[in-house]
């Protein structure tokens, strides 16, 4: 395991340290139209796999067989109400990952800075929102799937819940060669793809917001050196790191998530106060990213029966009062520190509007069906 991370690393490192953001880009453009096109192909297949009349009737026989699997809010009775404590889930901290990960991230943020125009990053955004919502139907349904195929036999039940993250391989296995290929290529490059945007990111934030603060007026050849050297040994220092964590997680996405709630709930205070409320200030800002780590490890051990979307809500509630409170006991920020909304471009195109509200739809019409 560890040779294959590292060799994903490497490979990463290769082609975003010297191909830069355009190299990342294009491999994104790339493995993102195999990997829709692969995910619905799987979903198709599995579902057609059950013993129904076609793929829709194997849709219709998930619908009527396992009702629960398509609930959306979940109720207490349900075995995953502790991870998704039902109404929590979508009145508390998951706004909270969501603004910190979609609107306030660099790898995120980068894509926008990179495109043309302010009108192409807002149709960028928009398309990238409209794709989210393809995500359950490509990856939810064939895992509904699965557990039908398992109770038939079809697959090994006992092998999947034990090592529940192999059951995708699984499913990828009833594919004709060339497609399960394709989508296996799509997958690794997605993950190289992730890693490259991640050291790019991480190159530039060290460079532009600390190196260059420190040392400026250095010709941009070294700038670009620096960063690389930063990008690289960041991503070492995470392989070690990495590595005594190896299988020890049910669920890798769901560990993402609650770890990165450590520090979600700061970055989110920071980013809207630093907006709205022109006393914020420096010391401020540490207090919230601080505090919200101390407090989330602290609740995370001392109280661990509860939800981690909870804790982020509640964590995230104190940071916003603590940063308000310190940065009002301590000098007020310079007039050039302050954000000016009024010099911010907020006008949107009647395009990403409408793409906007057709998502907005889908989603609340999803919620409506599947509450």
């Amino acid at each position: 395991v560890m040779t294959a991370m590292a060799a994903l690393a490497g490979f990463a490192a290769l082609y975003s340290l010297y191909g830069g953001l355009k190299a990342v880009a294009l491999t994104d453009i790339i493995q993102v139209v195999i990997l829709i096109l692969g995910g619905f192909a799987i979903t198709w297949i599995a579902l057609d796999a059950l013993p129904a009349d076609g793929a829709l009737g194997g849709l219709a026989m998930l619908w009527q067989e396992m009702p629960g699997h398509f609930e959306m809010i979940l109720d207490e009775s349900n075995p995953a109400y502790s991870d998704l404590p039902g109404i929590w889930t979508l009145l508390g901290g998951l706004w909270v990952l969501h603004f910190s990960y979609w609107g306030f991230n660099q790898y995120i943020i980068q894509r926008a800075l990179g495109a043309e125009n302010l009108g192409e990053a807002q149709k960028g955004l928009a398309f990238a929102a409209f794709l989210k919502v393809l995500v359950p139907f490509i990856v939810v349904i064939p895992g509904i799937a699965a557990v039908i195929l398992a109770q038939q036999g079809v697959l090994d039940g006992a092998a999947l819940a034990e090592k529940s993250d192999r059951t995708y391989g699984e499913l990828m296995s009833f594919a004709p060669a060339g497609l399960r290929g394709l989508v296996f290529a799509a997958l690794i490059a997605a993950v190289v793809s992730s890693l490259a945007s991640m050291m790019n990111s991480i190159s530039t934030i060290f460079t532009m917001d600390l190196y260059k603060g420190w040392q400026p007026a250095k010709p941009e050849q070294h700038y670009v050196t620096v960063g690389r050297v930063a990008a690289f040994s960041a991503m070492v220092i995470a392989l070690f790191l990495a590595r005594p964590f190896i299988g020890g997680f049910e669920s890798g996405f769901q560990t993402v998530q609650e770890y990165t709630g450590f520090i979600a709930p700061g970055i989110v205070v920071v980013f809207l106060l630093g907006f709205f409320d022109k006393k914020m200030n420096a010391v401020g800002a540490f207090t919230a990213l601080l505090g919200s780590l101390a407090v989330n490890v602290m609740l995370k051990f001392g109280m661990p029966d509860v939800p981690f979307i909870i804790r982020i809500w509640g964590v995230f509630m104190l940071s916003i009062v603590a940063a308000a409170v310190v940065s009002r006991m301590t000098a007020p920020p310079e007039e050039e520190q302050t954000v000016k909304l009024g010099d911010i471009a907020f006008a949107t195109t009647m395009l990403f509007n409408t793409l906007a509200m057709l998502t907005v739809a889908i989603l609340i019409g999803l919620y409506v069906i599947l509450w």
